[in-house]
């Protein structure tokens, strides 16, 4: 790759997005026929790289696939006509949603997107979801407007209704730019006037005069101009194709063909081919709708661009004419054998034709190539906005030699080695090109009898007894592994999916491995940095063409490659790092290369993994070979979760139904080769209270709702705690900082603790703990979180009034929704606000001056009771408590130290807390709170009635309906319980015969308002329902599956009535 490998600057690096089913694949297909990969008639049926057999047989991608295409491109015609070789880097990815880390992925390494909106569908959920991460990612999109053909054969629209379809379509896409490109606008004009401020603060204290200071300040906001986000057809960066008929146009394509006819300069023309301007027929003259004066005139786009596809479409299609065809064949001056005009296959003859007029792959390479930036002018982009992700200026310049080569991608080889690993893949060992078994051709054989001959001439002069068996030459080197690796060509290899970001990397060199989580700004053999830091030894480099690889030794700057050796060593993402091509000198201390070593961060995770399922083996001998299987599987996908629970049960999380086949699949095929049985989705459910009109009476008489009295052995320890719902405004404002509050926690420790001991305490919990909490972008930075704490406390008002130093922890697992407030009258509060800020223990809890302080064991027994409530075990939301006294018998207690028994009583604090925080919770009306999917179907007309049906027959609710103007369809929105869902899918389709599919996307948790506990009382309700309660309790229902799949005790009566058994006859 190294020989071949053309400059940096003409190299590309772009990936495919969109919702799924919008043709991105199929796309794919018209590229790697163009590059003689597989032939021009297979293309868009073959799908190319869809390489796994389930894929295939779905029709959809699951596994983002890389390919690297060569194509020479000719220059201008006006300048001088020398062709110039390209190198496209192209990675396709899912678009489905279950499979959105894929694309995460994929866009770290690219520079530019091809986004892919179905004309018909339009914009779609996934669509916006793709275009933020492309917004994130800093990459150059570029919209292709695909499935042209459906306005001509199945919507069967005018050209001037298609081109106001068109218009409309780029306008919805343009407001979802318009909307990201606000946001961002809005956080730099607030970044800006905070730093304002604190300049303005600083001058005062210099000036000590205001007004001076601010005059003196002359420094303005400067507005971003958003002209060159947006999708506008003149500027080169709108596609319109149809992948499967393998055309594609740029509007620059019909003013190049129209501007010697027409007399108008190319340039000229190209700017008014999109939008409201009309040739005038008897001046000749472009003119724009103000000049119209009431005339009917048709837009330039539908009159020179639309009106001839048409025309095509309905002499090839529509209305199948073989003179009309061989006119427009002429007209074009086409070649085209006369037995491709007289087939049958009218799809095939429309392929043909419009492959040699309008090449999809000729035009997306074109407009790859003029609006995606090249690696080196990218990265200096993109590479600042990754090192230093909080500093927002303009242009950041590079402050050493390791910068200055990452900025301009600088392949020399002196240059450092940066690579990005984004994920790692498997790959069975014997598709690795040095396992397979090399084909002979016919002039390697004819060589080998040459040599045979000669090595007989040989040994026949040297010795009086030739042995000509033995005189055969050697099977060439590249045969003897695949013949050598039968034994473990079962095996999967882990590679790495990379890009180089600087630097030629070459096999057999020696590579730093920088982890995720190692701290740039300490030395690298500091205590924390020590596990993040790994050599390793690069085995193997690879060109990724979709299922095949490639073997190089070298790769240079600017390219995507797979890399072999990270296997043990590198578990989803890394940076590798050496100081030059030739690697990290043997015997180098990590200390001397530390100029050289650069963190570029992880990926973020868009969808949280929310199904869980528990696996064993068929046969229980086989549980080594799962947990291995389960570990590989873990690597080798970025979006599941393996772990071992508390209970023994091995767990997979996974981010949907279909992405838990996947797995199943891979896991019984692929990785452990062992039966599995796996068990029903084990879907997460919250529980909470609310302040309902018929409650119980209270537990506690005389005190307000909620209070609970507990008590430790022998009364020892006495307190009193009362319960009460969050209030909504502070609910809210918790869950959407959850982040906020986990990184002030976290800061919290790591100040604290210099070991390296505590650093992968917090991913092990993270991993454990995963259990479907909806991460939202914070809504406040962690220097701000407290004060916007208690402005939300002042305005629940109430006992909630300037509450927020009394606040002790939060839960579940310290950083929840659930609040511990310590409202003791006579003690000093314990405050987590000061806690933080001082960055010292708030409580002991050893024993000094011969007393316990036991607010420590209260606080782990509300931990364990806010982490597994009464319910049903699961954890709570939006509910606080009032720790209200804690009454210590100081002369027990010195007594039971004397025994040795202070463990005892210690144990009973905890669990009697425990008792008391779950029973303050039934205290008021429990809810539970069920996982919900957020739901977007789009169908016909003719099939919503069982859409509706399918949908309310599982508990869900229409939210809204639209109908896309111009179509027969419908964008129906729904909101489902992830509960209900298993099978939704393949139900709504098969009710469809396959006319609608649903997309579903987590999107929190909603409050089931039914009582777990409710029976029928009053007269009215027991009319109705008897005193059996005919009908079922739905929030019951629920709650006893989840305590029956735990193991707890469930109230369930085995004879239900008793009055309707009856005897069978003999």
């Amino acid at each position: 790759m190294d020989s071949e490998a053309p400059d940096p600057v003409n190299i590309r690096i772009i990936t495919t997005l969109g919702h799924v089913d919008h043709g991105k694949t199929t796309l794919m297909d018209a590229l790697l026929a163009a590059n003689n990969i597989i032939s021009h008639r297979m293309a868009g049926k073959l799908r190319f790289l869809d390489s796994r057999e389930d894929e295939q047989e779905r029709g959809i991608t699951m596994e983002s696939s890389a390919v690297s295409l060569k194509f020479q491109v000719m220059g201008r015609p006006d300048k001088e006509r020398s062709s110039k070789t390209y190198i496209v880097n192209m990675i396709d990815t899912p678009g489905h949603v279950d499979f959105s880390s894929e694309v995460s992925t994929a866009s770290r390494l690219c520079d530019g997107a091809l986004v892919l909106v179905d004309v018909v569908e339009g914009v779609c959920t996934q669509t916006i979801a793709v275009l933020r991460q492309a917004w994130e990612d800093n990459l150059r999109p570029i919209l292709v407007i695909n499935k042209m053909d459906r306005l001509v054969t199945e919507l069967k629209l005018v050209p001037s209704e298609a081109y106001q379809h068109l218009s409309r379509l780029i306008e919805q896409m343009n407001a979802v730019m318009g909307s990201f490109f606000a946001s961002e606008l809005m956080e730099d004009d607030l970044r800006w006037r905070e730093e304002r401020d604190r300049r303005l603060a600083e001058k005062k204290d210099q000036l000590a005069d205001e007004a001076e200071a601010s005059v003196n300040d002359a420094d303005d906001f400067k507005e971003k101009d958003d002209e060159d986000i947006y999708f506008a057809p003149e500027r080169g960066n709108v596609v319109f194709a149809s992948a499967i008929d393998g055309w594609g146009f740029r509007v620059g394509n019909f003013a190049q063909l129209y501007s010697a006819k027409l007399g108008f300069k190319e340039a000229n023309l190209r700017r008014v081919l999109w939008g409201d301007f009309y040739l005038d027929p008897k001046t000749k003259k472009v003119i724009s709708h103000k000049h119209l004066r009431g005339r009917t005139l048709k837009p330039l786009f539908v009159q020179f661009v639309l009106e001839n596809i048409w025309a095509v479409y309905d002499a090839v299609v529509m209305n199948p004419n073989t003179e009309k065809v061989t006119k427009i064949v002429t007209a074009l001056n086409l070649k085209i054998l006369p037995r491709d005009l007289r087939s049958k296959d009218s799809r095939q003859l429309l392929s043909t034709i419009f492959t040699q007029w309008l090449s999809l792959s000729t035009c997306i390479i074109q407009a790859t190539i003029d609006v995606v930036p090249s690696p080196p002018v990218s990265q200096a982009i993109r590479i600042p906005k990754m090192l230093y992700p909080h500093v927002f200026d303009k242009s950041i310049q590079p402050k050493n030699k390791l910068e200055q080569d990452l900025f301009t991608s600088n392949s020399a080889p002196d240059a450092a080695v940066v690579a990005y690993v984004s994920k790692m893949f498997a790959v069975a060992a014997k598709e690795l090109p040095e396992n397979k078994k090399r084909v002979v051709t016919a002039d390697e054989l004819r060589q080998r009898v040459r040599d045979a001959k000669e090595a007989q001439d040989n040994s026949a002069s040297v010795s009086e007894t030739p042995d000509p068996p033995r005189a055969v030459p050697e099977s060439p080197p590249s045969m003897v592994p695949g013949e050598m690796s039968d034994v473990s060509e079962e095996s999967e290899i882990i590679l790495g999916f990379a890009r180089l970001y600087s630097g030629t990397i070459r096999t057999g060199s020696t590579i730093y491995c920088v982890l995720p989580k190692y701290d740039a700004s300490l030395p690298p053999n500091h205590a924390r940095n020590v596990a993040h830091l790994i050599p390793a030894k690069v085995e193997g480099l690879y060109v990724m063409m979709g299922r095949e690889l490639i073997h190089v030794d070298s790769v240079r700057a600017g390219n995507t490659f797979a890399i072999k050796g990270l296997g043990g060593k590198v578990y989803r993402n890394a940076t590798l790092c050496a100081p030059q091509s030739i690697g990290v000198p043997e015997g180098a201390d990590p200390v001397q290369v530390q100029d050289n070593l650069i963190n570029i961060g992880g990926v973020t995770r868009t969808v949280s993994p929310i199904v869980r399922v528990a696996l064993e083996p068929v046969i229980p001998s086989d549980m080594p070979k799962l947990v291995a299987g389960m570990k590989l599987l873990a690597q080798a996908d970025p979006c599941v979760e393996t772990f071992q629970q508390q209970t023994g049960e091995h767990v997979i999380l996974t981010a949907g139904e279909l992405h838990l086949e996947r797995c199943l699949k891979d896991l019984r095929e692929r990785f452990a080769r062992v039966e599995i049985q796996a068990s029903k989705p084990i879907v997460p459910f919250r529980e909470t209270a609310v302040k309902a009109q018929d409650m119980a009476p209270s537990k506690t008489p005389n005190a307000a709702r909620g209070t609970i009295k507990g008590a430790s052995t022998q009364n020892l320890v006495t307190f009193s705690i009362r319960s009460a719902p969050v209030p909504d405004v502070i609910l809210q404002f918790l869950l959407h900082n959850l982040t906020t509050l986990r990184a002030l926690r976290q800061d919290g420790h790591t100040d604290r603790d210099t070991s390296g001991s505590g650093i992968d305490i917090v991913s092990e919990s993270e991993l454990v703990g995963v259990q479907g909490d909806v991460l939202h972008t914070p809504s406040v930075r962690a220097d701000q979180f407290w004060n916007a704490l208690e402005e939300k406390c002042n305005e629940a008002g109430g006992e909630w009034v300037n509450i927020s130093d009394r606040i002790w922890s939060f839960g579940p697992r310290h950083a929840g929704s659930c609040v511990l407030i310590d409202y003791r009258k006579d003690a000093t509060p314990l405050s987590l606000r000061h806690h933080l800020l001082r960055n010292h223990p708030a409580q002991s809890t050893n024993t000094s001056d011969n007393n316990v302080d036991f607010t420590g064991y209260v606080e782990t027994g509300f931990q364990l009771a806010m982490f597994q409530g009464p319910l049903c075990a699961e954890p709570v939301e939006g509910m606080a408590y009032f720790v209200e006294s804690i009454d210590v018998d100081a002369d027990g207690i010195q007594r039971e130290i004397v025994q040795n028994k202070l463990s005892q009583v210690t144990g009973s604090v905890i669990s009697a807390v425990r008792d008391a925080c779950r029973n303050g919770l039934l205290d008021w009306s429990p809810r539970l709170m069920l996982a919900i999917y957020s739901c977007d179907i789009q169908a016909s007309t003719d099939v919503l009635g069982k859409v509706y049906g399918v949908v309310a027959k599982r508990r869900g609710r229409i939210v809204a309906e639209e109908m896309k103007e111009g179509t027969t369809f419908f964008t129906v929105s729904a909101i489902l319980p992830v509960v209900e869902s298993f099978g939704f899918a393949d139900d709504i389709r098969k009710r469809t015969s396959g006319a609608a599919s649903p997309q579903l996307i987590f999107s929190g948790y909603e409050l089931l308002d039914q009582d777990p506990f409710w029976i029928p009382t009053t007269e009215e309700e027991l009319e109705d329902l008897g005193e059996k309660a005919d009908r079922d309790n739905i929030a019951k229902g629920y709650m006893d599956s989840v305590r029956a799949r735990k193991g707890m005790f469930v109230d369930r009566k085995i004879v239900q009535f008793a009055e309707k058994q009856r005897t069978l006859k003999r």
